[in-house]
């Protein structure tokens, strides 16, 4: 918590960006894996520009007419699968989110943004600005982290990027599990997922959404490993932080102690996965990276800094009509696809 709170405090010399953005849209989409499909296998959470849809193609960041996200210039889209708990009765309940720490846009606490996830866009490290240039990614880039089929915590472990926190208070830090916690927590369950770092410089993307970009990422916001001859072009070191709140479960633990969370595709933690297509304006993610701010310091309402914000209800206003509608929330006798996932 500690070392949490001095990187929010941080001086503004060392080039970082952390934002909210706020949910755009919850429904079975999914316009990397299952392009066109409609519904697509699982519910996800997704934050970011209005652009969203099932069959995205082209430069994003010219087809969105808003964003949820706190910098006005990021059309990306971000999303991940959805955390349910399943009770010792066989239901389902969606677990909600909420805001992370210190991400109003002038820098304090914003509760009331409308949950979502925390984006970082960093360099080398949270001390240090490193030395290698940095290329923003090109408009129609996209890619993946992780895999829903992954099940077995030798696969888990394969990922270091890829974990969560039990959080013991809302600036818990530290103390990442490759599975999720096998009990209660205190102020709910933070998922983690660290993007590759480098790039083979040609693929805005590949078959399988991985294969361009190559992993070197340590995990714990460290800095990732020197780029091989493969993939050598450093890009952004993206992360999601996702802050689950599971503690209206936590008096329903099942009696045998058996694991009551899992992903909207019916998997265990281990198949933790996301998602991102890349929708900055023009320049914008470039003259970020090569400036020298950082978090807020890169820009926040009524103060001057090298890219544009918006207010939090100005977030919360952009949203994506529903394609998929059906129930997600509530006590739910099946997940929504699941019929489908298991052959039914």
């Amino acid at each position: 918590m500690k070392r949490f709170a001095l990187l929010l405090n941080a001086g503004l010399s060392h080039a970082a960006l952390r934002f909210a953005c706020s949910t755009v849209s919850l429904q079975r989409l999914d316009p990397l894996v299952e392009p066109g499909q409609i519904p697509s296998a699982h519910v996800h959470q997704i934050v970011g520009g209005n652009a969203f849809n099932a069959t995205m193609t082209g430069d994003i960041g010219e087809q969105g007419s808003c964003t949820t996200c706190a910098y006005t210039e990021d059309f990306s889209n971000y999303w991940t699968a959805v955390m349910y708990f399943r009770h010792e009765n066989g239901s389902y309940h969606r677990v909600p989110q909420y805001p992370n720490a210190q991400l109003g846009t002038d820098g304090r606490d914003a509760p009331d943004i409308n949950a979502g996830m925390t984006i970082y866009y960093t360099q080398k490290d949270f001390s240090s600005n490193g030395k290698q240039h940095i290329t923003a990614f090109k408009p129609g880039f996209r890619m993946t982290v992780g895999a829903p089929t992954r099940n077995t915590l030798a696969d888990a472990r394969a990922e270091p990027g890829l974990r969560y926190t039990c959080l013991q208070s809302i600036l818990t830090r530290g103390s990442e599990t490759p599975d999720f916690p096998a009990r209660p927590c205190p102020a709910g369950i933070m998922a983690i997922h660290h993007f590759p770092a480098c790039w083979d410089g040609k693929n805005l993307d590949s078959p399988d959404h991985q294969s361009h970009m190559y992993s070197t990422t340590k995990g714990g916001f460290r800095e990732a490993g020197p780029c091989p001859a493969s993939h050598p072009v450093r890009v952004p070191q993206i992360a999601y932080e996702t802050m689950w709140n599971t503690t209206m479960f936590n008096g329903m633990w099942p009696k045998d102690g058996k694991q009551p969370f899992v992903w909207s595709f019916m998997g265990n933690g281990y198949g933790t996965h996301a998602d991102y297509v890349f929708g900055w304006k023009g320049d914008s993610l470039q003259r970020a990276m090569n400036d020298t701010c950082m978090f807020h310091g890169c820009g926040s309402p009524g103060k001057q800094g090298i890219l544009k914000t918006q207010t939090v209800a100005e977030m919360n206003k952009c949203a994506v009509q529903r394609t998929v509608v059906e129930e997600t929330d509530g006590w739910l006798t099946e997940l929504p696809g699941q019929a489908q996932m298991t052959g039914m």
